[in-house]
């Protein structure tokens, strides 16, 4: 993890385009991540936005403690050689599954989801919310990254959110802001 977190904070400062950033979540929103999965009902656990790996890396710490795995969607080829490469170094192949292509159309395919974590491209937030969650399981949870530190750009989502009776929902201010939405 100390490696993906070395590029990280190099991708941030030395001009990368945005695209090509990992663009991970902090340590800390990991273990924040790492203990809902555990705590999580029985169910599929999905993340969408692999990059290099480094958040599914601790979804995986949880996902070994409760017998379960998790199927994380890459939509960029050149992101998924690198969660590859990170999955192979970490051993976590036996509770890790990788799809690359658009989550988006992949979920009709997932049901009885328990654990989403969401971090891709902020503009398709609402399209991926709206997959999800009429496919919770009651006591489910969408975490969503972002959500204080992109709060303009992620208004509508939010409010869609915060504005859901399926959900519980609230803002935790940890890292970059974690939307957590428990189904009802």
């Amino acid at each position: 993890m100390e490696y993906l977190e070395r590029i990280d904070e190099r991708d941030r400062i030395d001009g990368t385009p945005h695209m090509r950033r990992l663009r991970q979540i902090t340590p800390e929103v990991g273990k924040f991540l790492a203990l809902l999965a555990a705590s999580a009902p029985s169910g599929e656990y999905i993340e969408i936005g692999t990059s290099a790996g480094y958040s599914t890396l601790w979804l995986a710490v949880a996902c070994r403690e409760v017998g379960r795995r998790i199927t994380t969607f890459e939509v960029l080829e050149e992101k998924a050689r690198i969660a590859r490469e990170t999955f192979s170094e970490a051993d976590v192949w036996d509770v890790v599954e990788l799809v690359v292509g658009d989550a988006r159309q992949c979920l009709r395919n997932y049901d009885e989801i328990s654990f989403c974590f969401l971090d891709a491209e902020k503009d398709h937030y609402i399209d991926c919310y709206n997959a999800v969650v009429p496919k919770l399981v009651t006591g489910g949870l969408l975490v969503a990254d972002n959500a204080i530190s992109h709060r303009s750009v992620l208004e509508r989502f939010l409010d869609r959110a915060l504005g859901d009776t399926s959900v519980d929902a609230v803002i935790v201010p940890i890292g970059r802001g974690e939307l957590v939405c428990r189904k009802c």
